[in-house]
């Protein structure tokens, strides 16, 4: 089974195509859009998995596809290889009428992304997102960034792909861990704004994380869903689209704090984010602590951390985390701004939060 989503964005409409064993028919998929040589840009785990099927599609479907393949890891997401991607694209002739083929988790999706924006002042760009974070976050919405010493994804553009394809087969190959982290952006997009999903995924996402065909593509395709029509009415982040961040100012900090590093999970960080915006919205008096309560219950339910101190090594600090949150790039007017809660299902951004109610909840 197979499922079709489009991100209706006027003449830049495209699809999201979620379902099993989709990357046999990406030569089917892509060959419309495809001119010239196209460069499918990956990282070496990736290549060892997945790129030869890929590549192999696209051949068949007479696509001139070619390869490059770049060192995995967040340190990718930087100048210096976004400088030498560009030089490779430029190197194998990509033209401003070709396509880039983006294989990969968020970090690849990310720096192809925004290499593709760039270079020749925009270039076509597919996703063929292989883990579940980027097929159900960072391959939908054209968010492309690389990081740098002052923050994560500080340094971006929108750049909205022609294509997504999400073969949800290839989540079978992530270690347990990742697909975990990537399950937080699932459960996200019922806390957010969804308490109906958020009460299925309580009911299914055993059998979705245990790889039941069914059970992932809907929790992929619905997360797609609700993602692709928040793009559609603000592409932007100008207004609800933020709501999409719930979790993230607090995630990006404690990434930030704990070096980037294995310490924790992109995902992870999400999952103690969130825990933590509902935990300050109890703490207002908007959210109900039985909302807190459940939402803690589900994701250690799932096996993914809920606290600061569930994070390994020595606690961050509380101003140090604060240091690092200021740095986010949806500060405004030198404010934090957060996603807040007023119960599973309903949230809102604010900057207006008490720094004393701010600190207890990070210290506690």
């Amino acid at each position: 089974m197979s499922e079709e989503i489009a991100v209706e964005l006027g003449a830049r409409r495209y699809p999201i195509h979620v379902g099993a064993g989709l990357i046999a028919k990406a030569g089917a998929l892509l060959k419309p859009i495809a001119k010239g040589p196209v460069p499918v840009v990956t990282d070496s785990h990736v290549a060892a998995l997945h790129l030869e099927p890929l590549l192999a599609a696209m051949r068949a479907a007479g696509i001139d596809a070619r390869q490059i393949v770049l060192e995995p890891g967040e340190a990718t997401k930087s100048f210096g290889e976004l400088e030498r991607l560009c030089g490779a694209l430029l190197d194998l002739g990509v033209d401003r009428g070709g396509l880039i083929v983006a294989l990969g988790g968020g970090v690849i999706g990310d720096l192809v992304g925004f290499a593709a924006g760039i270079l020749k002042r925009g270039v076509d760009f597919a996703q063929v997102p292989t883990t579940l974070l980027a097929q159900v976050d960072s391959s939908v919405g054209g968010k492309t960034a690389i990081s740098v010493p002052q923050g994560k994804n500080l340094i971006g553009l929108f750049h909205q792909p022609r294509l997504v394809i999400a073969d949800i087969a290839v989540l079978g190959t992530l270690p347990r861990r990742e697909l975990l982290a990537g399950y937080a952006e699932v459960a996200k997009y019922g806390a957010l704004g969804d308490a109906e999903f958020f009460a299925w995924l309580e009911a299914n996402a055993a059998r979705a994380l245990a790889g039941d065909e069914a059970a992932l593509t809907h929790a992929v395709a619905h997360s797609c869903r609700v993602k692709a029509a928040v793009v559609a009415r603000d592409e932007r982040e100008s207004g609800e689209r933020a709501l999409l961040n719930l979790g993230h100012t607090f995630g990006h900090g404690l990434e930030a704090a704990t070096g980037f590093s294995q310490r924790l999970l992109h995902g992870e960080g999400v999952a103690i984010g969130m825990v933590l915006a509902f935990r300050l919205s109890e703490r207002l008096g908007l959210s109900p602590a039985a909302d807190t309560a459940r939402l803690i219950a589900h994701l250690k339910a799932v096996g993914l951390p809920t606290a600061i101190s569930d994070v390994p090594g020595p606690r961050p600090g509380v101003d140090a985390l604060l240091a690092h949150m200021a740095h986010d790039k949806k500060a405004k007017d030198g404010r934090i701004v957060f996603v807040l809660a007023k119960g599973l299902g309903k949230t809102f951004t604010t900057a207006e939060v008490p720094a004393e109610s701010l600190r207890a909840v990070l210290a506690a």
